[in-house]
């Protein structure tokens, strides 16, 4: 037996039914932050040191960010990522 629910509500609706906080004031905060360190950035190096100062996860967080940034600036300069 197999049973199918579907729910139609916004992220706002679901967010409140199932008791989660409204982070997007902290969320818009943090992006702005981001998107202005990343302005004038122009090596790895340099971005991981934002990304230090910046990440909600600690060094999980920076390693994964920074090979986020190293994908990207491969991708950008035509070089195939490495596997």
């Amino acid at each position: 037996m197999k049973i199918t629910i579907e729910v139609d509500c916004t992220p706002e609706e679901a967010r409140s039914f199932l008791g989660l906080p409204d982070v997007s004031g902290a969320n818009s905060v943090y992006v702005e932050n981001i998107t202005k360190a990343m302005k004038g950035v122009s090596n790895p190096a340099q971005m991981a040191e934002y990304a230090s100062a910046l990440a909600p996860m600690g060094q999980v967080g920076l390693k994964l960010f920074q090979s986020f940034v190293e994908s990207g600036m491969k991708a950008a300069s035509g070089s195939k990522p490495s596997e």
